[in-house]
């Protein structure tokens, strides 16, 4: 993975302006591995994974009442709209900028565009982690992370079905992917290591996922949406366990030069994935200055952003428990500790908390 600057203005202001192509080519740079082992449940934990997610496939079409009918401009106005007061409470000055001149219309269109691109990052974001995952079925060495990976594919493709019909249906407006996040997921895809598909897919892109769609479901007042990112949600809880419980056997055995190239690799992912929720499609797309809107709409440092920093909950806990904050005399620590991100480190990672939640929801089921 190239190494990326995190506050480079012109890099921020990248926006993904190919619009009209329908397909892209990633080099897949990965072997492709059989393995002639078939024993299964020589690691228990993955295998408890596997059953579970066969058990736990709901269908798109017949669980989600699609006959909801949801007013787009109404769920962002119940949000609230935006205006030089309420910005100013948040410590935003829009005084000297284009913004100064918005009235409602130009705030409304600008909640209402920010709302369809951010489902549309959801929606590649999830097509990125079908392809990631079924890499993984072809890469992993362990029959028992072959299954479990097959049954994320299927998961996948329902969630990128689901997200896809809301889009199609239920929200005005386009977008392509983000620059960054496109950049992100070739170079999950470019790396021939397997074990960095599950890094970049199942650890950090998914983690943050996991965090963005709790405060998406936590805001909307649209039952349809609430519904399909709470099912989504269930998914991704398991997939990022998946993830973490099959690094941590496989980076105890590696040396502290290996471990190195995984923390950079993390960081790096770090930095993409925050500046992929900088909104520059949707500036280009209002005609708005992209450099100016995310001068504007940034925190003098890039790093007190609460709602960036909320994003790495479930990422920063996990990378702990993979060994990866203290390797190396700490460098990922330090780095996470300059992202403003290092408070999460003690919360429940991913693992231990779907493992927790299983316990309960099965003590209270039996």
């Amino acid at each position: 993975m190239t190494s990326v600057a995190g506050t480079d203005p012109d890099l921020l202001a990248v926006t993904n302006t190919d619009i009209e192509t329908s397909i892209a080519t990633v080099t897949n740079n990965a072997d492709t591995i059989f393995t002639w082992d078939y024993e299964k449940g020589a690691r228990p934990a993955l295998n408890k994974l596997y059953e579970k997610a066969k058990g736990a496939q709901w269908d798109g079409e017949k669980d989600l009442d699609w006959s909801i009918d949801v007013d787009h401009e109404k769920m962002v106005r119940l949000n609230g709209i935006p205006d030089r007061e309420s910005l100013a409470a948040l410590g935003i000055d829009v005084t000297g900028t284009c913004f100064e001149r918005w009235g409602e219309r130009e705030w409304l269109e600008l909640e209402m565009e920010t709302s369809a691109w951010i489902l549309a990052q959801f929606l590649h974001g999830e097509q990125g982690a079908l392809v990631c995952t079924a890499k993984i079925v072809e890469t992993v060495p362990w029959i028992d992370a072959k299954y479990y990976a097959a049954t994320q594919v299927m998961d996948e493709a329902r969630h990128v079905e689901v997200f896809s019909k809301y889009l199609d249906t239920k929200v005005d407006g386009w977008y392509p992917i983000n620059a960054h996040l496109q950049a992100l997921l070739d170079d999950i895809i470019n790396d021939h290591r397997w074990d960095m598909t599950y890094l970049g897919m199942q650890v950090m892109v998914e983690g943050l996922a996991l965090a963005a769609f709790g405060n998406m479901m936590n805001q909307t007042h649209d039952p349809l949406l609430k519904k399909l990112l709470r099912y989504v949600m269930s998914d991704e809880a398991r997939h990022v366990a998946f993830g973490v419980l099959s690094l941590q056997e496989y980076y105890s055995e590696l040396t502290e030069a290996e471990l190195f190239e995984r923390q950079e690799f993390a960081y790096d992912a770090a930095l993409r994935m925050r500046n992929r929720f900088k909104r520059q499609e949707v500036w280009e797309r209002l005609g708005v200055d992209v450099h100016e809107a995310i001068k504007t709409f940034s925190a003098p440092d890039p790093n007190d952003d609460p709602f960036q920093q909320l994003l790495f909950a479930k990422i920063v806990p996990n990378c702990k428990k993979l060994g990866l904050l203290d390797a190396n005399g700490g460098w990922l620590r330090t780095k996470f500790e300059q992202m403003h991100v290092i408070q999460f480190e003690d919360a429940l990672d991913t693992e231990t908390e779907y493992m927790l939640l299983d316990a309960v929801s099965g003590s209270e089921s039996s």
